[in-house]
């Protein structure tokens, strides 16, 4: 028996993408750091929550690539001249990425109490009804 894939089934026309899309998101390699809450905080926004703790703003970039949400942090290491006897907090730098559909806004961010919150907004396209026009052939 032949495995149809998304991409390949007769009746999913123009997916191949979201196929690629899946594969790409399984691969995307995100570790545990920082953790993170996906929040559904009405019928078509959503909000993305990441623990930065030790991250000032500038030290934040939110940037969108290719329908992704990519969150990255860089803390300045400013141990300079301080003797730490233990160093259990580290400097740490991340890269969180999120794949967003099509029609999905990236809105504000806001950073407080070290959490790191990302709204988002899904816009719902209008129903189109279209009639196409069956041409006779000129035989």
């Amino acid at each position: 028996m032949t495995k149809l894939t998304l991409g390949t089934h007769p009746f999913l026309l123009g997916f191949e993408q979201l196929e690629r899309l899946v594969e790409r998101t399984a691969k995307s390699g995100n570790e545990g750091y920082p953790p993170y809450n996906i929040e559904q905080t009405s019928e078509r926004s959503y909000r993305i929550t990441l623990a930065v703790a030790g991250f000032a703003d500038e030290d934040l970039s939110i940037t969108v690539e290719d329908s992704s949400l990519v969150i990255r942090g860089r803390q300045k290491d400013d141990a300079d001249g301080r003797v730490f006897l233990h160093r259990g907090i580290a400097a740490r730098q991340f890269q969180r990425s999120f794949v967003l559909a099509d029609g999905v806004d990236v809105g504000e961010a806001i950073l407080e109490n070290g959490l790191l919150h990302v709204d988002l907004t899904r816009h719902v396209p209008e129903s189109i009804v279209q009639t196409i026009e069956i041409k006779r052939s000129g035989k």
